[in-house]
């Protein structure tokens, strides 16, 4: 007889998967043990592999729940009825706030990502991908005549904009959400009135 799916099974599976990120952020995947995740989760190492057969396992779980459901947060914002401008504000802003209590999962996303095999990289890398072409996008609406076809010079606004959005997550981890909007606006507004100027 299979056995059941307890009933917090999904709340369960979260816990284990925010718990291996911050020791995964803190520790190095490398240096990491499931006798350590087990204990930063609460539970037993004989639980822990109830839900996943190895360290491996969840470090790819960590990394394409959190890139899924950031790319499906940025990618799906409603631009209904905006102007190019405001679209580049909605979007600038979003990255920032979808960063928020993230922390964890955006080091182990720099730090560990390399540790998995490549087909499961080239799935998490399309997620930033399509992220970073959605930015991309905003920006070339703003000032098509600007880039005209310049594939580069886009690549590289659409890399300084996520370069400073990053700069931020670095040195200000602990900002709230005005704090946070309050820094896409200046975002924004220093890309708008820079990037006319390229």
């Amino acid at each position: 007889m299979a056995r059941t799916i307890a009933k917090d099974h999904d709340q369960k599976r979260a816990q284990i998967l925010k718990s291996a990120a911050k020791v995964f952020a803190e520790q190095g995947f490398d240096r990491a043990s499931m006798t350590q995740l087990a204990r930063e989760c609460g539970i037993s190492k004989a639980n822990i592999y109830h839900y996943y057969d190895s360290k491996d396992a969840i470090l790819f779980d960590i990394l394409d729940t959190y890139l899924r459901d950031l790319r499906d947060r940025i990618c799906g914002i409603d631009m209904e009825g905006a102007g190019v401008e405001e679209r580049l504000h909605r979007v600038v802003g979003e990255v920032l706030l979808a960063y928020q209590g993230a922390d964890h999962e955006h080091q182990v996303q720099i730090g560990a990502m390399s540790a998995l095999p490549d087909d499961q990289q080239k799935l998490l890398r399309g997620y930033q991908r399509e992220m970073v072409q959605f930015m991309s996008d905003a920006l070339e609406a703003v000032a098509p005549d600007v880039f005209d076809g310049d594939a580069t010079k886009l690549r590289s606004a659409t890399m300084s904009v996520f370069g400073m959005l990053n700069w931020y997550y670095m040195w200000n981890t602990g900002a709230g959400a005005q704090a946070r909007e309050d820094y896409a606006k200046l975002v924004s507004d220093l890309t708008l009135n820079g990037i006319r100027g390229l």
